[in-house]
């Protein structure tokens, strides 16, 4: 036992001080931080493209006002013919024509309005220009149809789903709390995902490196293979539970302090239609601190350590995979690809499953596929913020254990066997016999 724990500090401790670990888990926050204020700097730029468009209303829509100037869109109403703006348009200021036809149905629901210019519009100035043109013919249509405005905006209901509890003295939910729940959710299947992957292959690197610099066989001599793999393991865990640890605390900090700096609104970085929807700041403090108060009302005291349980689990399971994929390598580097495919394709599905978890998270495909080990270290931390049902986490739990014992034992039979294997080329078929070899 005090070998595998020289092994696990050894890893450790060589890797934690290693210059690139050191860069790595500084940088990477400050690497977020910069794609915040790239993104909220993006967001925020308001184009200094400025169209000019003449209007030609054959359709009489624009009789009480013209249609609403803003800051990249200046509308003009012509009474110049089509003909003539277009044969002398290199004359005019314009840099675009738009043409509103003659309206001959009005119950008819789909309008066609013509846009003359020298190239065409982009994305952003034609779907402002028709929902501008969309809101000038309904007004056209109220006015030609004799109808009440103040009636046709009565029909216009907006409907929000306040949940309540069935027991009376049960804690009321907010409005916000699925929103919350999915948020909370899809972050923790994105670190089980993103953990797997560099962890595991770093495992794998881990044992490459020592198998084809012949440092392993001089260990091999003092310590068990056993325990050589479960410590380098564990000692790779621990690196990244350090690593992990640091980012939770230095990546919303260094995201709080890059807000309070430049300020960035929230609101200015939707990547929807900007311009056609305009959010209320006062409605926008208000879910901010639903949300804050919806985070409050998590159950931590569970969430937390069964996220640890998870990560762990998963980590385990996968990583004496990648072990055993590293030790049966030979000094081609091209091998890892096709034995490492049976280990991903899991980790991938899972990553996609997890994406239906957090909007249907007791759906049968996330319950099953939360309690079944090979997804679930990314599929049930999902479900954790919707407070899945006892047993479905008693059951999953106790399958990710046996399963990951199972593996371990599984990848040190191979890993016994491949680390001091050289120069041939081990196929699927030379693992299963490695498995029934004695000692």
């Amino acid at each position: 036992m005090n070998k595998f724990w020289l092994i696990v500090k050894r890893e450790y401790s060589t890797r934690v001080k290693k210059r690139s670990f050191i860069l790595t888990t500084l940088l990477t926050p400050l690497a977020f931080a910069l794609l915040f204020v790239v993104v909220g700097v993006i967001f925020s730029y308001e184009s200094d493209d400025v169209n000019k468009i003449a209007v030609l209303d054959e359709a009489g829509v624009l009789a009480e006002g013209n249609i609403a100037n803003e800051k990249n869109l200046i509308f003009t109403k012509e009474t110049r013919s089509l003909d003539e703006l277009r044969e002398n348009f290199d004359n005019t200021v314009y840099d675009g024509i738009l043409l509103i036809p003659e309206i001959k149905n009005l119950y008819a629901n789909s309008y066609t309005v013509y846009y003359y210019s020298e190239k065409n519009p982009s994305l952003d100035i034609e779907t402002q220009i028709k929902n501008k043109v969309s809101n000038r013919i309904r007004e056209y249509k109220i006015a030609s149809l004799n109808l009440e405005k103040k009636q046709l905006e009565a029909l216009d209901s907006k409907v929000e789903l306040d949940p309540e509890p069935i027991d009376k003295d049960a804690q009321d939910s907010s409005k916000i709390a699925g929103v919350m729940g999915a948020f909370l959710g899809f972050s923790m299947g994105i670190i089980m995902y993103m953990a797997v992957f560099i962890y595991g292959m770093m495992v794998l690197r881990s044992v490459m490196e020592e198998k084809t610099s012949r440092i392993v066989e001089v260990m091999i001599s003092s310590v068990r293979p056993f325990q050589l793999m479960l410590g380098k393991i564990v000692g790779v865990g621990a690196v990244g539970l350090t690593q992990v640890a640091i980012w939770a605390v230095l990546i919303p900090l260094i995201a709080t302090v890059v807000n309070l700096i430049f300020g960035f609104d929230s609101s200015s970085m939707d990547m929807g239609n900007a311009a056609a929807t305009q959010v209320d700041p006062e409605e926008m403090e208000f879910l901010i601190s639903q949300g804050f108060a919806e985070l409050k009302h998590q159950n931590w005291w569970a969430i937390l350590p069964l996220f640890i349980f998870y990560f762990l689990g998963g980590y385990l399971l996968y990583s004496s995979l990648f072990a055993a994929v590293g030790s049966a390598m030979s000094d081609d580097m091209g091998e890892s690809q096709s034995l490492t495919i049976p280990i991903t394709i899991p980790v991938i599905i899972a990553f996609y499953i997890m994406f239906v978890t957090v909007e249907a998270p007791n759906s049968s495909l996330a319950v099953w596929s939360s309690i079944f080990p090979l997804f679930s270290p990314i599929v049930m931390p999902a479900r954790l913020a919707f407070q899945p049902a006892t047993w479905q986490v008693a059951l999953s739990m106790l399958l990710l254990i046996g399963t990951s014992l199972f593996f371990v034992w599984i990848s040190a039979r191979i890993y016994r066997i491949g680390i001091l294997m050289y120069g041939k080329k081990v196929s699927f078929k030379e693992l299963g016999k490695w498995l029934f070899y004695k000692e």
